[in-house]
């Protein structure tokens, strides 16, 4: 169970890092392209959340994640001890959680620059945090998916006699 909190702290290094690195080096707003037409990196701050909505409500924030890194634990220390993906995508989840926490807690906003033009959608900047929880969520949406298809499969598979549930006797 150890290495799965290992791997939140991971994500949590790298997503500090990469922030201080952008607020050390780039000036708000500064863009640098990676790959022209596609990839930028952008400095761009956030006060609220995805898609900057709740702007400047720390408060609620703060409650909200304390709350989901105490369901995020118990469901590992819990439910996640059994199934490998679930715990990789709760660690993910738990590491992006926190990543954004103390940006919110240290700088009142929450640090962003990847910076992605998609069939030209300019999607709105995030940071390894964010892209750790979305890939959390993700993977906790497909395992369950798998757990529900494998218990579906069980229930409905007969212990005994032939295909349809009954013995060859009825």
């Amino acid at each position: 169970m150890y290495f799965y909190y290992l791997l939140a702290f991971l994500v949590i290094v790298m997503d500090q890092l990469s922030k201080w690195f952008v607020v050390q080096t780039m000036e708000i707003g500064e863009r640098l392209t990676v790959i022209g037409g596609f990839f930028y990196m952008t400095s761009h701050r956030n006060s609220g959340a995805a898609w900057g909505i709740l702007q400047g409500k720390m408060i609620f924030f703060y409650i909200i994640t304390v709350i989901v890194v105490i369901g995020i634990v118990y469901f590992m220390q819990t439910h996640a001890k059994e199934n490998r993906w679930l715990a990789v995508a709760l660690s993910l989840i738990l590491g992006g959680a926190i990543g954004n926490f103390i940006d919110r807690l240290f700088r009142q906003e929450v640090v962003d620059f990847f910076d992605f033009v998609i069939f030209g959608y300019d999607y709105p900047i995030f940071n390894i945090a964010d892209a750790s929880l979305v890939v959390g969520v993700i993977l906790v949406i497909i395992t369950t998916i798998i757990e529900e298809r494998k218990d579906k499969r069980n229930h409905d598979t007969p212990t005994h006699g032939n295909r349809n549930g009954t013995s060859k006797t009825d």
